[in-house]
């Protein structure tokens, strides 16, 4: 058999390998993470998790490269994952792919999220088509729903679950996805709740090559970019019970700048092996040096005064030392010292501009670079190359790369900057195909592409750009407020980068209200509504945005008083007029919300938004007939919209059409699965249609998407009075009440079911309550003055006569 030839190594093979011999230094965090290999899991000196931290510049890639090694020497399974991760779902597919390269394909993982890609895809190519927006109301329910599951932290940007303005839209467009049979109703939860439902099956794949390899190391690199995204993910990982077990030989590393939140880690401090960073020591640095042949004192000396210790820039310098007696050369200079071609040099200066950069991007920036330029960038020790694809200079080396480039040529700086920005511009336009143009800063790719067209044209012209910058910001605002954080960090990137104080100023004031308000915009949009020059155009858009996001959090005199400010700013705004209604007939004003809704109907005859909302507000005030009307041409305007046929639904019920009525909220629910509100009234009829086990079924669902409230308990108790489970329905009540004992409703329903079980004194004292908390409630009055002269008629059926009217959100 003739012999085989040896396979030659790939260019990327043999620059990893001189990598790797030119690593110095950090012995004893190298012995640390080599001897928790030799601990046994069960050993309490063995660390699960292990956190570097330090600095940038002080070498933690490079350490966690070295670590990454160490646990491949020990039959480890490896994968590692940066800040291109955006989200859960992300991390898992970065993760799966990696472990499928080693041999070991995560099938039942890359399985499902093939799923979530196909329905995601299927989901926007069909919301694109459709057209269509949400009410804010939708989008409020439909945000607290997916809060309430874990799709969306409380603090922090959107942890992998879609846009909750696609979930409150209800998207005729999903119901290719949605719908009523099991496996349509599964998609629909893996949509709405991808980390709940991907991370089970992450654990369990887990578990099982656990038992196939001795270890399995995951690596986090820039952590403290990533962690707004993972940090609570990571801890609901680690905490028993909450996605599965995880395999014991699991060592999870965390790489970034900052200490890990004590509030979330506090408890897990005894898992986790703190290692901290500090630039090298004189000694390690002279090491290094030695071991690149770089000898000569002078030169030695110089290297250490301009790299500080810093790894990056003592192994970027010791391969361009300069000779002896060259003090005042810049670091630049030396970093790009062992290249003497000058198009090359330029090229490399060119190049540090973008962000991150791939092939495409360094043709923009250098257009006139020589043939390999891309594979010359990574031979060079300061440019990252993450797994994601998109290449970086590392900061310490990049920074004065700008501030050379800036300085040195202000005119190649702007029109590289410019060219950069139309590329992206580019990319941007391309990804906005097919793609709902009201939602796409919730489109990642639109977003990315958006923001760097955004950083290039700041760091070209930082002033006249700026207005598109406040711009981009209230859009952001009001379609995902999640995702503003980037926003802010990009308009703090491009005041660091062009040494613009005032961009500089203005991302850091954003960044700041960002971060402390968690996912509400109001800080952010009250900064650009007092600082920014905004037209009267965008300053109303920036009101009706907080407007919403002040009534979600249960503000309304606030909400009314921005509406109003954006009619005064902008009478030609039809969104101020239907928001202003919405807010108006939440506090009863009913004649004001129909006047808004004509003027809004006036602006936009044939908009959708402000014929729902009129025939919502019909329903509200008891002209059931009117509101059937305006529902039915609300629901012709969009079939996509759940929302009318939620509300036709509830006219019709109490019009007495309940099969109609189950109709229109099987429709609905089809359309919008997560639609707590049309599940919880679907009861009420199914429960009139003599189907408590449907009724009942749909508030376990309505529990699960909107738990701990009162109204549900409730509905619950209405059910089971309503069948005679007396005892069972007065604990309902009960539950109810103890959630909000002001629940006037649930006062006067316990007492129809105390008054079945031959409990009349309670029954009375629930009656008195309700009439106390409610005046008006006359219902209660009647049964009130029954109950009261007629005590012989308590043992008739209660459940027979008229209920006691309708709960609130009726």
């Amino acid at each position: 058999m003739p012999a085989t030839t040896p396979r030659r190594p790939s260019l990327q093979q043999i620059i990893e390998e001189q990598r790797r011999a030119a690593f110095v230094g950090r012995e004893a965090e190298l012995n640390l993470y080599r001897g928790n290999f030799a601990i046994p899991p069960e050993d309490p000196r063995h660390r699960f998790v292990f956190h570097v931290r330090g600095n940038a510049g002080v070498g933690k890639t490079s350490l966690v490269r070295e670590w990454r090694r160490l646990a491949g020497e020990f039959g480890a399974l490896v994968a590692s994952v940066d800040e291109g991760a955006d989200s859960v779902p992300e991390v898992l597919a970065a993760v799966a792919a990696q472990f499928a390269e080693q041999g070991h394909p995560l099938k039942a993982l890359d399985r499902l999220l093939a799923r979530y890609r196909r329905t995601l895809h299927d989901a926007a190519s069909r919301l694109a088509a459709d057209g269509g927006d949400p009410s804010p109301g939708a989008l409020a329910a439909a945000q607290a729903g997916l809060i309430a599951a874990g799709a969306i932290p409380v603090v922090g940007a959107l942890a992998g679950g879609i846009d909750p303005a696609v979930v409150a839209r209800g998207a005729g467009g999903l119901r290719a996805v949605f719908g009523g049979r099991a496996r349509q109703q599964e998609e629909a939860r893996l949509l709405a709740e991808p980390v709940r439902v991907l991370t089970p099956v992450f654990v369990a794949e887990l578990d099982r090559v656990a038992d196939t390899v001795p270890w399995i190391a995951l690596f986090l690199d820039t952590y403290e970019r990533t962690a707004p995204l993972l940090d609570r993910w990571l801890a609901d990982l680690l905490t028993a019970g909450r996605y599965g077990e995880l395999p014991a030989n699991l060592v999870l590393t965390l790489a970034g700048q900052r200490r890990l939140d004590p509030v979330r880690w506090g408890d897990r401090a005894r898992l986790v092996a703190d290692v901290p960073l500090g630039p090298f020591t004189e000694a390690e640095s002279r090491r290094l040096l030695t071991g690149r042949g770089v000898v000569e004192e002078p030169v030695v000396r110089e290297v250490l005064r301009l790299s500080g210790g810093l790894p990056v820039l003592v192994s970027t310098l010791a391969a361009n030392p300069g000779a002896a007696g060259e003090a005042n050369a810049t670091a630049v200079e030396r970093f790009l010292a062992g290249e003497s071609d000058p198009v090359r040099r330029a090229a490399a200066l060119a190049c540090a501009l973008p962000r991150r950069f791939d092939e495409d991007l360094v043709a923009v920036a250098a257009p006139d670079s020589p043939p390999g330029l891309y594979d010359w960038l990574h031979e060079l020790p300061f440019v990252v190359a993450p797994h994601s694809g998109r290449s970086r200079y590392h900061g310490v080396v990049r920074a004065p790369m700008l501030r050379l480039r800036r300085t040195g040529s202000p005119r190649r700086w702007k029109e590289t900057h410019d060219r950069l920005a139309d590329a992206f511009a580019a990319r941007r336009d391309a990804a906005a195909e097919g793609a709902d143009p009201e939602r796409l800063w919730a489109e990642e790719p639109w977003r990315r592409a958006a923001l760097e067209a955004l950083y290039h044209r700041l760091c070209a012209r930082p002033r006249t750009a700026l207005p598109e910058a406040w711009r981009a910001g209230i859009a952001v605002c009001a379609q995902q407020p999640s995702a503003a954080r980037h926003w802010a960090r990009t308009l703090v990137d491009a005041g660091e980068d062009a040494d613009s104080a005032l961009l500089r100023d203005w991302g850091r004031d954003l960044l700041a209200a960002v971060t402390d308000h968690g996912p509400r915009p109001t800080a952010a949009l009250g900064l650009l509504l007092t600082r920014a020059e905004l037209t009267d155009k965008d300053r109303a858009a920036a009101l009706v945005a907080r407007a919403w996001d002040r009534l979600r959090a249960g503000e309304p005199a606030a909400a009314l008083s921005d509406h109003g400010r954006a009619v005064a700013v902008d009478p030609r705004c039809e969104r101020a007029y239907q928001g202003r209604a919405v807010v108006l007939r939440a506090l009863g004003r009913y004649e004001d919300a129909l006047a808004d809704l004509d003027r809004a109907e006036e602006i936009a005859p044939a908009w959708a938004w402000a014929v729902r909302e009129r025939g919502e507000t019909y329903r509200r005030m008891g002209r059931l007939e009117e509101a059937l009307t305006v529902l039915d041409r609300a629901h012709a305007l969009d079939p996509s919209d759940a929302l009318p046929l939620g509300s036709r639904g509830l006219v019709r019920h109490r019009l007495g059409r309940h099969e109609e009525a189950l109709g229109d909220f099987d429709r609905a629910i089809a359309l919008w699965p997560e639609y707590a509100w049309a599940l919880a009234r679907r009861a009420r009829v199914r429960a009139a249609l003599g189907d408590p086990v449907g009724a009942l079924a749909d508030l376990d669902r309505t529990e699960e998407l909107t738990p701990g409230l009162a109204g549900t308990e409730g509905e619950r108790g209405e059910v089971y009075r309503a069948t005679g489970r007396y005892e069972e329905a007065v604990g309902c009540y009960g539950r109810a009440l103890a959630l909000d004992p002001e629940y006037a409703w649930a006062h006067g329903s316990r007492a129809l079911a105390l008054e079945a079980l031959g409990r009349v004194p309670e029954a009375l004292a629930d009656l008195d309550r309700a009439l106390e908390l409610d005046p008006d409630y006359a219902w209660a009055r009647v049964q009130r003055e029954r109950l009261g002269r007629e005590p012989s008629d308590a043992h008739r059926d209660p459940s027979r006569r008229d209920g006691p009217g309708r709960p609130p959100g009726g």
